[in-house]
């Protein structure tokens, strides 16, 4: 395992305009995920597992809920000052009149974090995507190959890959060009099915970081995959990372091996929390080896009273009243369910109350909402999407709400001020 001195930025700036009404009031890497994470949580997980503990947050977008997050769960050592994971909003600073304009000229706004701390390597990461990663192993083979930069690629099936920035390599993984998104994209050496998609995920050798950063400065370049990597191809070593060779301990055995994927739409994002549903989820989220870190959350547990569940999440100091029945279902923290309510294939988000004898099917529901007593939604899309937003595939997605916790009764064990 290397022992050079590595610092992490994670693009945490994402708009995620795909995931409309999710992200009208956060930014994408803050949105919830399962029954007590977020989208960041994943990458700050996997940085810390891999020992990278110099973590820079950068944001831009909507980013109150995503530094509140980060502040209240994120706190790693207060001894060690060079273990921690901060928040970088856009400075201003004299002479830069702009916010981010794309992950290059992020990280280049932020050149005195690296100064600073003179690493040897810094890790450039995405925090948009759901997986695990043992990322000193992509470390390893960076050094192994004495590249400059490495590109995590993930193996996708080549007719799939015409929507992905695609990486042609030889068979050591030295890469020799960068398609975007190409017609005719080029296989992977010695599997013509399947081709090698970027994951937006680099390691560089800091001098040659620094020096490309101060490129981009005089040429006006913004963007790591569209204008940084392609030059640097010309002149440096770089290589793709597969990331299907990637090993997480304790893996079972009904998981996918390597699990990697991207939440970008409403669609997207409501297929992913399948897998982590079921005996035998296809991303079992416990994994006491590889653990995924989030917030430390102070309240009661969940209280069940009654009622038929098959195959769900409960968040904490939720309370399931008698009679219910939820089927396939994730319901996060603080929530109430009152008598008769009927949920199939939902998520249902924080401090929500779902009204006696509502019936839910293949709906989110996002905070702080109060779902109608006799509601019926997801049964009939055309009237759903008069009211909300209706995805692709018939998801109804039902917007934040301004429903406050603190006007629920605590007696009931939801809304006892435990919120964060």
């Amino acid at each position: 395992m290397s022992t050079d001195r590595i610092i992490a930025f994670v693009m945490a700036g994402g708009q995620g305009s795909r995931l409309q009404p999710l992200t009208t009031a956060r930014s994408k890497p803050s949105v919830p995920f399962g029954a007590r994470y977020r989208i960041v949580d994943f990458v700050l997980s996997n940085l810390v597992n891999s020992q990278i503990r110099t973590i820079y947050l950068l944001v831009q977008y909507k980013s109150q809920s995503l530094i509140e997050h980060v502040r209240k769960g994120w706190t790693i050592s207060p001894l060690m000052h060079e273990q921690f994971v901060t928040v970088v909003p856009p400075q201003m600073r004299t002479g830069e009149q702009n916010w981010f304009q794309g992950t290059a000229d992020a990280v280049r706004q932020n050149i005195d974090l690296i100064e600073e701390h003179r690493p040897d390597l810094v890790a450039i990461f995405g925090a948009d995507h759901i997986y695990r990663m043992d990322i000193r192993q992509m470390v390893d083979f960076h050094q192994e190959r004495n590249a400059h930069v490495t590109i995590a690629a993930f193996p996708v099936p080549l007719q799939e890959a015409t929507g992905f920035g695609v990486i042609a390599t030889d068979p050591d993984g030295h890469i020799r060009q960068f398609q975007e998104k190409p017609d005719n994209p080029a296989p992977m050496p010695g599997n013509p099915t399947q081709a090698f998609a970027s994951m937006g995920n680099y390691i560089f050798d800091v001098d040659v970081l620094l020096e490309a950063l101060e490129e981009t400065r005089k040429r006006g370049e913004t963007d790591f995959g569209g204008h940084v990597l392609p030059r640097l191809l010309k002149i440096h070593r770089l290589f793709a990372y597969d990331f299907a060779a990637n090993e997480i301990p304790n893996i079972k055995p009904y998981e996918q091996p390597v699990y990697w994927r991207d939440v970008g739409t409403i669609d997207a994002y409501f297929e992913a929390h399948k897998d982590v549903l079921g005996a035998e989820p296809t991303f079992d989220l416990f994994n006491p080896h590889w653990p995924v870190y989030s917030s430390g959350y102070q309240g009661p547990v969940v209280k069940v009273l009654g009622g038929e569940l098959r195959n769900c999440l409960l968040g904490a100091a939720t309370v399931i009243h008698d009679g219910v029945r939820i089927s396939n279902s994730i319901i996060r923290r603080e929530a109430v369910i009152e008598e008769d309510v009927e949920l199939d294939e939902c998520i249902v988000m924080d401090y929500v109350r779902i009204g006696k004898g509502a019936r839910l099917r293949r709906v989110i529901v996002d905070r702080h909402n109060k779902i109608e007593a006799g509601e019926r939604l997801g049964f009939d899309a055309a009237a759903d999407r008069r009211r909300f937003t209706v995805s692709e595939s018939g998801i109804t997605v039902i917007p934040a709400g301004k429903v406050s916790y603190f006007a629920r009764d605590s007696r009931e064990g939801a809304g006892s001020g435990y919120a964060e």
